[in-house]
C-alpha cells in the first residue's frame, strides 16, 4: 500500500476523535464522580477501572488481530459496542452500576490505540524503519483533540456544571464511531507459516525486559497526573476552566514535539531518550507535588509534558516496531498497553486512593516523583545494554 496523505487520512481522524473523548472524558470523570457524591476511595476505585480492563483486553484484542488480520472490522466492532454501552452513564444506579458500565466500555476502547498502531505501522516505516515524521503527523491529530475538548470541556462544566458528563461521553464516542468505519476496510495477510509465530522467545531478552520495565515505572509516575491531577487542582482551589487551560498546556507542548520529533530524535540514541524523558518526568512531579500552589511553575511543569509524554512514547512505539516486527506486532503494543498502561493503572488508583485519603493528594505526586526515578533507573539499563552490544 503506498505511503500517501489519503491511506493516512483516517487513522489521523480516529487518532483525532479518539483522543477527543480521551481529552474530556479522563480529566473530567473524576470530577463528575465527586459531583455524583462518591468519596476519593470509591472515585480512585472508579477510574482504575480502565486500567483494570488494559489488564486482559488489549492482549486478547491485539491476539486476535494478530491471528485474524481483521484489525479494521475488531476496531469497528469495539468502538460501535462502547458507544452503546455508554447510554448507561444516564441511569442513576450506584457505584456498582458505574463499575459495570465503565468496565463494559473500557473493555472495548481500551485496546483502540494498540489495533490503530499496529494497523498503521506499515504506513509509518519508511525502508522497514520507523519514520518519526510520518508517525508524528498522524499523532499530533489525536493532541489536537484532546486540546479541542479538554478546555472546552472545562469551559463547559465550569458554566453548566458536571451533569452533561454522560451526553459529552456518547457525542464523543459517536465521533469515534464515525471515524473507524472511515478506516479501509482491509485484511492483512497472515501467511500460515507466521500465524504461530511466539513472543515468548522476544520476552526472554533483558533488552525488552528492561524497556518494559521503565515504561511501567515512567507510567506509573504519570498516572498520578492522569487519575488525581483534577481533583488536585480543584482541592487547591483551581477553576475548572484553570483546570482545562492547564490540560491543555501540556498538550500544546506535545503537538509541538509530534510536528518537530523528526528534526529532534536523531540528536540522541532512541534508548538515550528513554533515559532524558525519565529524568524529566522526576522533575516534573517534584514541582507538581511542591509547589502546585503557584501557578506559573505548575505551569512550567505541564510544558515539561512534551518530553515526559510525547517524546517518550514515540521512543517507545519505534522501539516496540524493533522488539516486535510483522505478525508480532499486535501483541508487542498489546503488552506496552498492559504492562505500560494498565498495571500501573491499577496500582495508582488504589494505592493512589489510599495514600490521598490518608495523607492528602499531594502525596499521590511525591509517589510519582519515586516512580520517575525507578523509570529513570530501568532507563539507563536499557541504554547500557544497547551501548555494551554495539
Amino acid at each position: 500500500m503506498p505511503n500517501s496523505r489519503r491511506h493516512l487520512a483516517p487513522f489521523a481522524a480516529l487518532s483525532a476523535s479518539y483522543f477527543a473523548h480521551i481529552g474530556f472524558f479522563n480529566p473530567y470523570l473524576p470530577l463528575w464522580l465527586k459531583d455524583l457524591g462518591l468519596g476519593i476511595v470509591a472515585i480512585s476505585l472508579l477510574t482504575a477501572v480502565q486500567s483494570a480492563t488494559r489488564l486482559v483486553a488489549p492482549y486478547a484484542w491485539g491476539w486476535l488481530s494478530d491471528h485474524t488480520g481483521e484489525r479494521v472490522k475488531l476496531l469497528r466492532f469495539g468502538a460501535t459496542v462502547a458507544l452503546v454501552v455508554s447510554c448507561g452513564l444516564w441511569i442513576e444506579g450506584g457505584f456498582w452500576w458505574l463499575a459495570a458500565v465503565l468496565g463494559l466500555m473500557f473493555l472495548h476502547t481500551s485496546a483502540m490505540m494498540p489495533m490503530s498502531e499496529a494497523a498503521m505501522a506499515h504506513l509509518v516505516s519508511s525502508g522497514g524503519a520507523f519514520d518519526a515524521k510520518r508517525y508524528g503527523r498522524v499523532r499530533l491529530w489525536g493532541s489536537l483533540g484532546f486540546l479541542v475538548t479538554v478546555f472546552a470541556a472545562g469551559a463547559w462544566f465550569e458554566h453548566f456544571g458536571m451533569g452533561h458528563f454522560p451526553a459529552w461521553t456518547v457525542l464523543s464516542l459517536l465521533a469515534v464511531v464515525a471515524s473507524v468505519w472511515w478506516l479501509p476496510d482491509l485484511k492483512e495477510a497472515v501467511p500460515a507459516h507466521e500465524k504461530k509465530q511466539p513472543v515468548l522467545p522476544i520476552l526472554k531478552k533483558r533488552s525488552v525486559q528492561w524497556f518494559f520495565a521503565t515504561a511501567f515505572f515512567h507510567v506509573l509516575s504519570h498516572m498520578g497526573i492522569y487519575i488525581f491531577f483534577s481533583l488536585y487542582l480543584d482541592a487547591l482551589g483551581y477553576s475548572k476552566t484553570m483546570i482545562g487551560l492547564l490540560w491543555a498546556v501540556s498538550v500544546i507542548v506535545e503537538i509541538a514535539w509530534f510536528f518537530t520529533q523528526s528534526r529532534w530524535l536523531p540528536r540522541f540514541s532512541l534508548t538515550a531518550w528513554l533515559v532524558v524523558c525519565a529524568a524529566v518526568a522526576v522533575l516534573r512531579m517534584g514541582v507538581t507535588a511542591s509547589s502546585a500552589a503557584v501557578w506559573p511553575l505548575l505551569l512550567l511543569a505541564q510544558a515539561l509534558h512534551g518530553l515526559t509524554f510525547a517524546a517518550h512514547h514515540s521512543v517507545c512505539i519505534a522501539l516496540l516496531s524493533h522488539h516486535f516486527p510483522g505478525t508480532l506486532r499486535g501483541r508487542g503494543q498489546a503488552l506496552y498497553a498492559v504492562l505500560g498502561y494498565g498495571l500501573p493503572g491499577v496500582l495508582t488508583g488504589l494505592a493512589g486512593g489510599v495514600l490521598s485519603a490518608r495523607f492528602g493528594l499531594v502525596s499521590v505526586f511525591w509517589a510519582a516523583l519515586a516512580s520517575g526515578v525507578l523509570a529513570t533507573l530501568c532507563a539507563w539499563q536499557v541504554w547500557r545494554l544497547r551501548h555494551r552490544s554495539v
